[in-house]
């Protein structure tokens, strides 16, 4: 018998939403979803590429060729991660101040809590707080060389020292 060449079928080029909404987020579609993941304020690389695996997505798949059912359940992924059995070393507000729970914050909710922790420690007057308040930076950096700005925000260069005309 003679075996016949396997004509394959080409598919039709999938069409692409170049803007796929995810966590109140417009994320681009051409590129791959944990990429595009990672432009929601509060979504890193490594929860991206946890929220795929947990919604059966392949990550290298573009974020414009999803099925509306894979964006759905990475939507809830994101916004409730809690609820999906995430490790809590992931989330980015651990032991909350307030409330003592694991919490993973996004977009607006966490500026706004990041904004309000940093009020807090300038109420109490902690040296975290005073440093906020002065500009200067707040994680043990050296100031020598960086950091040289005055209070209008316009950078200083070294002073020298005036020599007089006479010598």
């Amino acid at each position: 018998m003679e075996q016949k060449p396997k004509t394959e079928q080409k598919q039709p080029p999938q069409e692409i939403k170049y803007l796929v909404r995810i966590a109140k987020t417009d994320l681009k579609g051409e590129k791959a979803i944990a990429y595009a993941l990672t432009k929601i304020k509060g979504v890193g690389y490594t929860f991206a590429c946890l929220a795929c695996n947990l919604a059966d997505v392949d990550k290298t798949k573009k974020a414009g060729v999803l099925t509306d059912d894979e964006v759905s359940k990475l939507n809830n992924i994101i916004e409730n991660p809690i609820q999906h059995n995430i490790p809590s070393w992931v989330f980015n507000r651990q032991r909350d101040f307030e409330s003592n729970t694991d919490k993973h914050l996004l977009t607006n909710d966490l500026d706004f809590t990041q904004e309000n922790d940093v009020k807090r420690l300038r109420k109490i007057k902690c040296y975290r707080g005073v440093r906020h308040s002065a500009g200067k930076p707040v994680r043990g950096q050296r100031t020598r060389s960086n950091f040289r700005k005055n209070k209008g925000k316009v950078t200083l260069g070294v002073q020298r020292k005036k020599v007089s005309g006479k010598k």
